[in-house]
């Protein structure tokens, strides 16, 4: 199945248009339930969010395949870029809420990947440390977002990035440790 992903991706990226629809038709049903378990993942930490996980799901797959830049290499990649178009459909969402409420609380990483989130502030205090994270390490920055927003274990983020998990829990703790400081120590 994942060979299948992946083959059906770099059909989708060659940008035949004929093509292009077949392929979409076939990769839905395959990826769907795996999209499902990450949007579900993002929207139990970020309950503050009204939005239902089959509206994420369907809105960042076609953010996804819409995408004619991304020279798909394989179904990790495909998640990993389905985590940051979560992300970001959750962040743009809880911006458009401060605009009407305004609460403080802080973002704890101790526990990750089971953290709530309880409140729209939150979720842009860590959006905000992770685009600073990624402008000077982009593999923390990944590696957080894989453990944080999707909630994989670190042999399945390891994978993911082709990195061995001695490496993953190593920066793991360096990128969780820097982000304490950045949220917490303001």
């Amino acid at each position: 199945m994942a060979n299948e992903v992946t083959q059906l991706l770099q059909q989708i990226g060659q940008g035949d248009s004929s093509g292009d629809q077949a392929a979409l038709n076939r990769l839905l049903p395959i990826v769907y339930d795996e999209l499902r378990r990450l949007a579900s993942s993002f929207l139990r930490r970020e309950y503050a969010v009204s939005m239902q996980t089959t509206e994420l799901v369907h809105e960042a797959y076609f953010k996804l395949t819409n995408q004619r830049a991304v020279d798909w290499e394989n179904r990790g990649q495909f998640f990993a870029i389905a985590a940051q178009a979560m992300r970001r459909i959750l962040i743009d969402a809880a911006r458009e809420r401060m605009s009407l409420k305004h609460g403080v609380q802080k973002v704890s990483l101790d526990d990750a990947p089971q953290i709530s989130v309880e409140m729209n502030q939150n979720l842009l205090e860590l959006d905000n440390a992770l685009k600073e994270l990624e402008e000077f390490d982009p593999q923390q920055c990944r590696i957080v977002e894989l453990r944080y927003f999707t909630g994989l274990t670190i042999e399945e983020t390891a994978s993911v990035l082709s990195l061995s998990p001695s490496t993953v829990k190593r920066e793991w703790i360096i990128a969780r440790a820097w982000l304490h400081q950045k949220i917490d120590g303001k």
